[in-house]
């Protein structure tokens, strides 16, 4: 299967650069996948294509300010330092920019000394080990120093850093948001729960490895990065006892999906557990938990786009993209969503 099978031609106006005003009135395109028909509605909608029964699946990951703006101790050199990844207590896996100022040995100092850190190795992809240094609590401090990591698509400054985290967002440790997750309001989800659909909390740390371009023409020689992920006893009941009842499990967003998938036996039993996951997903997959999928815009020639078109067909999902182009949806981490049934 090759990478080009999943290129789409995007306007850049597409992008989305700011959250709209309500979480929820973002469009909602359905597509059906058994007859193909597109349905265009908004995201409130999503009360309409849930049923008594069904159990949504959410990932409580929270994105933590994890972009540091530092200088070379010795050099006084502008360095920028992502937090991907916490190894130890002190020692993170992260990604400096530009590397070539960030040599073994070489010390970062931020905010003006509050935080200071060494590189003590280099690792794969050229990620580089920082062991920090601080007094005080760490998370405190990394509030006060660091900015949230949007994407590189998105350039508009975000006025209020919450808008960049699900409203259910609980367990610090993510570089990027579960996005599907954006368009749910406290409200709406009490409204989910009115209808009689259960909710399932999983925790899926997302790291940059989601996002990383995929470099090799043939997919199959693409290696995803591990992310950490956290599935509770009590959660992985919630969703057995609906797959026993026959009602659906909806899963929201690429890293919810994953998570199930990383978990579930062949019989497609969720099993409670914790540890890290590479699964990487793409067209020819069996889905073994996930019936359906609510999902955002993905980039082109993405892990993410192949992943959803897995869970559809390829051709299917392209003929949708072309259609959301045509509509004119927003795209990517602050655009609209889809509904795969």
């Amino acid at each position: 299967m090759k990478l080009s099978d999943f290129y789409y031609d995007l306007p850049k106006q597409l992008i989305a650069q700011d959250p709209l005003e309500n979480r929820s009135d973002s469009r909602l395109m359905v597509v059906d996948r058994k007859t193909g028909e597109i349905t265009h509605k908004h995201f409130y909608n999503i009360l309409d294509y849930v049923n008594q029964g069904d159990c949504l699946v959410i990932n409580d990951t929270k994105v933590i300010p994890a972009r540091l703006m530092g200088v070379k101790e010795d050099t006084g050199a502008s360095i920028e330092v992502l937090l991907l990844r916490r190894r130890e207590e002190k020692l993170w896996e992260t990604l400096v920019k530009p590397g070539k100022k960030a040599r073994v040995g070489a010390r970062i100092s931020f905010g003006g000394g509050l935080l200071s850190g060494e590189v003590t190795d280099i690792v794969e992809e050229g990620n580089r080990l920082i062991r920090f240094e601080y007094e005080g609590i760490w998370e405190e401090l990394l509030d006060r120093l660091g900015q949230m990591p949007l994407p590189p698509y998105i350039t508009h400054q975000l006025k209020d850093r919450n808008r960049y985290q699900t409203v259910y967002a609980k367990h610090d440790g993510s570089a990027a948001a579960p996005t599907a997750g954006l368009h749910f309001t406290k409200e709406l989800l009490e409204q989910v729960k009115e209808k009689g659909v259960e909710i399932a909390h999983v925790t899926l740390h997302v790291g940059l490895g989601t996002f990383r371009p995929v470099k090799v023409e043939n997919i199959l020689e693409h290696h995803m990065h591990s992310e950490f992920y956290v599935v509770e006893e009590a959660e992985a009941e919630k969703i057995n006892r609906a797959k026993a009842r026959g009602n659906r499990v909806i899963s929201v967003g690429t890293t919810s999906t994953r998570t199930l998938e990383s978990v579930a036996d062949e019989q497609g039993i969720v099993h409670a557990g914790s540890g890290f996951t590479d699964i990487f997903i793409y067209p020819g997959y069996s889905f073994r938990v996930v019936d359906s999928l609510i999902t955002n815009f993905h980039l082109p020639e993405s892990t993410l786009l192949m992943l959803v078109s897995a869970f559809s067909d390829r051709e299917q999902m392209m003929r949708a993209y072309e259609e959301a182009v045509r509509e004119k949806y927003r795209f990517f981490s602050f655009g609209d969503a889809m509904l795969i049934l």
